[in-house]
C-alpha cells in the first residue's frame, strides 16, 4: 500500500495520512485485510517525524478503520463487519423544527450509526471550536449552517466548512452560497420557496384583498423571503403590506401571513384582533403560518402553512450516509392547506 503525503501543503501531515487511507477504504481502492507501512518506514520515507505517524495510525484505530496485529503492524479493517460510522450533528439552536429533524434523521439511521448532537448558536467561534476539537474524531459533519450574513462571518463560515472533507461533509436546511465541492446537502430556497409555496394556495374561491406579512426584521433570511413575497404577490396582482405585529384595523379578504410566530404571543394576539374584529377565520380573514409542525393539525381548527418537509430533510440526509453517497437536494417545500385558508 502507498500513502501519499504531499509535504508543500499547508494541511497538517496527520491529517493526509488520515485522510488519505480513510478515502481509499470507503472507496475500496485499500481493501480490508491490507497492511499498511510500518510506522518507520513512512516517516523515513516522507522525512516526517515517527509521532506524526503514530498520532494518525493512532486516530485510524479509534475509528474502527484499522487494527494492530501484535508484532507484524497494523492492518486494515473490514469496516462491512465492522463498528458504525459516527456522525457529528451541529445544529445552530434547538427548536421544535430541528427536533422534528433530528428524529427523522436518528430513526432512519437507526442502530447503524452513533450520533452526537451540538449546538454552534449561530456563533463562529463555536462552529471553530467544535472542528478545532473533533474534526478527527468523525466519520461525517451534519451541519445547520445559519449565521449572521454579513460578508466577514460567511466568508468565516466557509473557510471552517472547508476544513471538513467533502466526502464527510453533510448541509442542513441551508446551502452555505458559493461553497464548492461534491458534499452533500439537503436545503431550502428560501426566497423561491415562499413564492412558490403561496402560488400553490391560489384558489378562486379565496379572495384575497391583501396579504399582510407579519415579521421580525431581525430575521435571517427575511430580506430573501421579502423578495420572493413581492415577486408572488406582483405575479398574481395581489397587495402586500409588511408589518411586525398584529394591526387593529382588520378588514374582510385580509390574509395574514406570518413568518415570525407559530403557537406563540405573535399568532395569539393575532386571533385575538380577528375576534374583535366580529370577523371570522377562515371565512371572512385568512391565516397562512410558515413553518410545519404537529399541532397546527389542530389549533383553530387547522393552520395552514408553507413549509419545508422538515422529517423528508431528516430522512434523506441520513440515507446519504446508509448509502455512502453524498449529492445536494432541494428538500421539498409545500403549502398545507387547512381550516385558516
Amino acid at each position: 500500500m502507498e500513502i501519499k503525503i504531499d509535504c508543500s501543503l499547508n494541511h497538517s501531515l496527520y491529517r493526509q495520512i488520515v485522510e488519505g487511507v480513510e478515502h481509499g477504504i470507503h472507496e475500496g481502492s485499500i481493501p480490508a485485510g491490507e497492511q499498511l507501512p510500518s510506522m518507520n518506514f513512512l516517516a523515513s520515507k516522507y522525512g516526517i517525524s515517527r509521532e506524526t505517524v503514530k498520532k494518525a495510525y493512532g486516530i485510524l484505530v479509534d475509528k474502527g478503520l484499522i487494527a494492530p496485529k501484535h508484532g507484524k503492524g497494523f492492518y486494515v479493517a473490514d469496516i462491512s463487519k465492522s463498528g458504525r460510522p459516527q456522525v457529528l450533528v451541529i445544529f445552530d439552536k434547538f427548536s421544535v423544527y430541528k427536533l422534528i429533524i433530528f428524529n427523522a434523521f436518528s430513526g432512519t439511521l437507526s442502530d447503524k450509526a452513533e450520533i452526537t448532537i451540538v449546538n454552534h448558536n449561530q456563533s463562529l467561534e463555536l462552529l471553530t471550536y467544535y472542528l478545532d476539537n473533533y474534526l478527527d474524531s468523525f466519520d461525517y459533519y451534519v451541519v445547520t449552517p445559519h449565521f449572521p450574513l454579513d460578508k466577514a462571518t460567511q466568508a468565516g463560515v466557509s473557510k471552517q466548512l472547508s476544513r471538513i472533507p467533502n466526502r464527510k461533509l453533510i448541509m442542513l436546511d441551508r446551502l452555505q452560497p458559493d461553497f464548492p465541492g461534491n458534499f452533500g446537502a439537503v436545503y431550502q430556497d428560501f426566497e423561491n420557496d415562499i413564492r412558490d409555496g403561496l402560488s400553490q394556495g391560489l384558489s378562486p374561491t379565496v379572495r384575497t384583498r391583501k396579504l399582510r406579512v407579519i415579521t421580525l426584521p431581525s430575521s435571517l433570511y427575511g430580506h430573501g423571503m421579502h423578495s420572493g413575497i413581492k415577486r408572488f404577490c406582483q405575479e398574481h396582482s395581489i397587495p402586500v403590506e409588511f408589518i411586525e405585529s398584529a394591526p387593529s384595523d382588520i378588514h374582510p379578504g385580509d390574509t395574514f401571513l406570518l413568518l415570525s410566530s407559530q403557537l406563540d404571543a405573535g399568532l395569539v394576539a393575532l386571533t385575538r384582533k380577528i375576534q374583535e374584529s366580529g370577523l371570522e377565520i377562515g371565512r371572512d380573514v385568512f391565516i397562512i403560518s410558515y413553518n410545519e409542525f404537529d399541532m397546527n393539525e389542530i389549533v383553530l381548527g387547522g393552520l395552514t402553512t408553507v413549509s419545508a418537509d422538515f422529517h423528508e430533510m431528516g430522512r434523506l440526509a441520513a440515507q446519504m450516509i446508509l448509502d455512502r453517497k453524498l449529492v445536494k437536494i432541494h428538500c421539498p417545500f409545500r403549502m398545507m392547506r387547512r381550516h385558516t385558508f
